[in-house]
């Protein structure tokens, strides 16, 4: 018997065959034939005995075996990295997940300045060059109360420039309790060496006082005083710490900065979305804080950003450093923040229209009702979904330990929790959710506008895959 390999057809021949039209119209020539030779190879090892060989009812001259393998492999190719999901967990911050989606004013505005040519760096009434630095500032410093403010790339890169400007190569006074770490693997201790400065530690764990700081200050053994937020867990019990005012106080007849490392980005009463106060830009400002750092894609509902805050001549400091330039974010960045901040003109309008703000705020009724509409809808295709009471979180290393009431759905499939969260997730549309007990929940709060039919499709053609 003749060897079935020398039944394959030529690449070439492949390529030519009227089949390959179509094929070769939508990815290009160049990477059909590509992706042709890689199929022809796949079907030659498979005859070979290592697998991946033609149906045995399959005609091995037929070129449309080759073009059916190269065509999946193409559009496989061509799934973005990054792509859109379905964020059915609960937890509206959600890091893994991107974190603030954004309000269709920022991307408009990031859609507007994306394609075009801008004025990023470029003054319109003088004519000539400008800074990038110059956008946002106006807002920033109107709904905070600062004399200036900075943007660069996230609040991590923040923390690093005012380090870097304040601290290089001299002492920064942290206490204890605050050398946390932020997320990622990454500590405020290793963050401080990074930027050149040299960590001095004050006070205990559980306890700091202003006096901890009062000794190093009057030693000489620092330029700066750093205070952070304990924004990701709480520290509950037998404890203390030095307040902003206090540490004003002592670093003013010192002469020092004090850094107020402050994360979240609330730039609202925490009582609008049903939340517990949380310390806000404002009140560390009017503290006596000369530089406060937030985050723009957390409790702000923007953009990644990091958001310096403070006293002009400190800020202006921090702009001058070479170290900014390497920290800078581009036009759209800049564009859906201040498309962002603008709505915080209107009290009641951001928290409809800013999505993070919107899902804390949104009404118990009202999630309840979208999860009946759910389960019902899945229950008319077949699949048998329990309305459940659920709770979600805030996420982003924001409010530790505070649960978010909320209602969702619950299914349960034959073949496990983990096969349909897996079918879940490989989907063209992917959905997340959470996996309890032996059942997978899908939390409606954090399940955008406008997506429950989607869900409910994604969810149907999950039901099959997961056999």
């Amino acid at each position: 018997m003749s060897d079935p390999r020398s039944l394959i057809p030529s690449v070439d021949s492949i390529v030519a065959a009227e089949a390959a039209a179509d094929v070769v119209a939508r990815f290009g020539r160049a990477r059909v034939v590509h992706a042709v030779r890689a199929a022809v190879d796949a079907v030659r090892a498979g005859l070979s005995g290592s697998g991946g060989g033609p149906e045995p009812h399959e005609d091995m001259t037929d070129p449309a075996i080759y073009l059916d393998r190269a065509r999946r492999a193409l559009e496989h190719a061509e799934v973005p990295s990054l792509r859109h999901v379905i964020n059915a967990t609960g937890v509206v911050l959600h890091t893994n997940l991107g974190r603030a989606p954004l309000a269709e004013d920022a991307v408009r505005a990031m859609r507007d300045v994306a394609g075009r040519y801008t004025n990023l760096e470029f003054d319109l009434d003088s004519g000539v060059r400008g800074s990038r630095y110059v956008h946002c500032v106006s807002l920033l410093t109107d709904l905070t109360g600062a004399e200036d403010a900075l943007v660069v790339n996230n609040a991590a890169a923040a923390l690093v420039l005012a380090l870097n400007t304040f601290g290089q190569g001299r002492g920064v006074a942290v206490s204890r309790g605050e050398l946390v770490e932020i997320g990622g693997g990454f500590r405020i201790p290793e963050m401080l060496e990074r930027a050149g400065a040299r960590l001095v530690e004050v006070g205990s764990t559980n306890r700091t006082r202003v006096g901890d700081y009062v000794e190093v200050v009057e030693a000489g053994e620092v330029a700066a005083v750093l205070k952070v937020h304990r924004s990701n867990f709480r520290i509950t019990g037998f404890t203390e710490e030095a307040s902003v005012g206090e540490l004003s106080a002592l670093c003013r007849t010192h002469g020092l900065p004090l850094v107020h490392d402050l994360g979240s980005g609330l730039l609202i009463d925490a009582g609008a979305l049903g939340l517990p106060e949380e310390p806000r830009a404002v009140d560390s400002l009017r503290a006596g804080s000369d530089i406060v750092v937030v985050s723009g894609d957390k409790l702000m509902g923007a953009t990644q950003a990091g958001v310096i805050l403070g006293r002009g001549a400190h800020v202006a400091r921090m702009r001058k450093n070479p170290l900014c330039r390497a920290l800078r974010v581009d036009k759209v960045t800049l564009a859906g923040l201040e498309a962002t901040l603008r709505l915080y003109g209107d009290p009641a309008r951001v928290v409809r229209t800013v999505p993070t703000l919107a899902m804390l705020s949104a009404d118990k009724e009202a999630l309840e009702s979208r999860a009946r509409a759910l389960a019902e809808a899945l229950e008319h295709a077949g699949i048998r979904a329990e309305v459940v009471a659920t709770a979600g979180a805030v996420g982003g290393g924001t409010y530790p330990g505070v649960e978010l009431a909320s209602w969702g759905v619950e299914m349960r499939h034959s073949a496990g929790a983990d096969a349909l969260a897996a079918a879940l997730r490989q989907g063209d549309l992917p959905v997340i959710g959470r996996i309890v007990d032996d059942g997978l929940r899908l939390d409606v709060r954090t399940v955008l506008p406008g997506q429950d039919e989607a869900l409910v499709q994604c969810v149907l053609e999950a039901w099959r895959r997961a056999g």
